[in-house]
């Protein structure tokens, strides 16, 4: 996961949402307190309409249709497109279809909530983000019946994405937002560029670095960081992970720990992450052909770096 140093004379402040860590900076810290605002409001909206864990969530409403088409708003619209899109990208290893999946594993609710003695349901593979459709224009989706949404592994990044960009353009300031060390930046960094920590679980960026860290320095874009360690439960006192395999709707068999990638989104970076984590050893010729900075650490600790990573 990564996280994010102090750099003088930048602003912070951290709090917690979505069971993780957030991290806000920016260049003017008389912008905070409005920067705070616009994240902690963003991060309601986009929670309104993408939770799996609220009934009152736009998400829900696909549940209850029974395969028919909904209407719904322009935010869950570009949530969804996105998520599609990661699927297209990567070949269905990043697949918005994997929700129903994540619900017979326990993941149906915050992880401090899931009982580690329930005894978990039959998985099987994913129906696929093929069978999703979407209508940009008219704020249209149709979902099969049975078939429940995950948009998990981008709605993170997408939401730092924007809400990074939406800050610096109300306030004029360079800024950077870190949702669960997914690390989106905006407008002119600070002197040298932000400093980031990558290290296998998100953790106090102002404590003592983990052993096997590295820190990095981001300008530009989005970095991310996708792995086992983190979001971990007992289901039917067997441990399992976040990172499903579509072909297979259980955790993915990963050669990897942690998978860190820089792009020119955060988005970007994250759906590379998931998909490399989810390949295993595939992923290394896939990442020579992006030309993406990347970190790969193996179960062992092992570091693998890519792309011009820094050693």
């Amino acid at each position: 996961m990564t996280s994010t140093l102090p750099t003088r004379p930048v602003a912070t402040a951290d709090w917690e949402a979505w069971t993780c860590r957030v991290r806000l900076a920016v260049t003017d810290p008389a912008a905070l307190d409005e920067a705070r605002e616009l994240l902690v409001d963003d991060l309601a909206t986009v929670d309104l309409a993408c939770s799996r864990f609220r009934p009152d969530a736009e998400l829900a409403l696909l549940d209850a249709a029974d395969g028919a088409w909904v209407q719904v708003s322009p935010l869950l619209t570009e949530a969804l497109r996105v998520a599609l899109r990661a699927a297209r990208l990567t070949d269905g290893d990043v697949d918005p279809t994997v929700g129903g999946a994540m619900v017979e594993l326990g993941y149906d609710r915050d992880l401090d909530r899931i009982d580690p003695g329930a005894v978990p349901g039959v998985v099987h593979p994913v129906v696929g983000w093929q069978t999703v459709e979407l209508d940009v224009p008219g704020h249209r989706i149709r979902v099969p019946a049975g078939v429940r949404l995950d948009l998990g592994a981008t709605a993170k990044a997408w939401t730092a994405d924007r809400a990074a960009a939406e800050i610096t353009r109300r306030t004029g300031a360079g800024v950077l937002v870190s949702i669960g060390g997914d690390v989106a930046v905006a407008g002119t960094a600070p002197e040298g560029g932000w400093r980031v920590r990558v290290c296998d679980v998100t953790g106090d960026p102002d404590g003592p670095a983990p052993a096997g860290s590295a820190v990095v320095t981001l300008t530009d874009g989005g970095l991310a960081t996708s792995g086992t360690r983190a979001r971990r439960w007992l289901r039917g006192g067997v441990e399992v992970h976040h990172l499903l395999d579509p072909r297979t709707g259980l955790p993915a068999r990963s050669a990897w720990r942690t998978v860190s990638v820089a792009a020119g989104s955060c988005v970007d970076a994250n759906t590379v992450s998931t998909a490399c984590a989810v390949r295993g050893q595939r992923a290394l010729r896939w990442l020579r052909e992006l030309g993406l900075p990347a970190r790969l650490v193996t179960e062992d600790g092992d570091v693998l770096t890519a792309g011009g990573w820094p050693a």
